[in-house]
């Protein structure tokens, strides 16, 4: 798939505000996982999605229109206390609303940062998805920033954790966004999946 068009939308704290006309793809991972530079690489966009060196930063729903054919979703970032605890319970039920209700949301990509050991954030995230049947890729983040070797080994001690609950596990892909590494494989599966979208 070719980028041609990206754009902003706008940012919403009510689900129910979103358009509902197209096929949605939600990116969501820890804070500071990475999450806005690799939208920006999947998009072929610099400063779309804004980067920060402040974990969660991300505290709404906010919605990129590509292509004038689907939307990606940047949800806001779990596993991160400074927010505060009532703004944590707000993000937690507000991605909880979103994923659960949405009816155009084709699949959920949770970034996991490959530099790590797995984190029960995480597993716990990744678990809730796969009880309640959500489609959903596990994206690993910043594999460039690490030895092959160990990138290898993280992953599957991240594996080797989530087959304690799982039977089969989801698809994974290994991503950069200083590389680009992924970014094929990740529109590739959005074109195919765009196919399957019923209104």
């Amino acid at each position: 798939m070719k980028i041609t068009k990206a754009e902003f939308i706008r940012s919403y704290v009510n689900v129910k505000e979103i358009p509902t006309d197209k096929p949605q793809y939600a990116f969501i991972g820890r804070s500071n996982v990475g999450k806005s530079s690799l939208i920006n690489m999947i998009l072929d966009r610099k400063n779309l999605a804004k980067t920060s060196s402040k974990p969660g930063k991300t505290q709404t729903l906010n919605l990129f229109e590509v292509n004038d054919s689907w939307y990606i979703v940047d949800l806001p970032g779990y596993g991160y206390a400074k927010t505060g605890k009532i703004n944590r319970e707000v993000f937690s039920e507000l991605i909880s609303d979103y994923i659960l209700k949405s009816k155009d949301l084709m699949t959920v990509f949770v970034l996991i940062d490959s530099r790590i050991p797995p984190q029960k954030s995480d597993l716990e995230f990744i678990l809730n998805i796969g009880i309640n049947k959500i489609p959903l890729i596990i994206v690993y983040t910043k594999t460039d920033k690490l030895s092959k070797n160990k990138v290898a080994a993280n992953i599957s001690a991240f594996k080797k954790k989530m087959s304690e609950n799982w039977t089969e596990l989801p698809v994974f892909i290994n991503t950069s966004a200083e590389t680009r590494l992924g970014q094929t494989e990740i529109l590739d599966f959005i074109e195919k999946t765009n196919l399957l979208y019923k209104k």
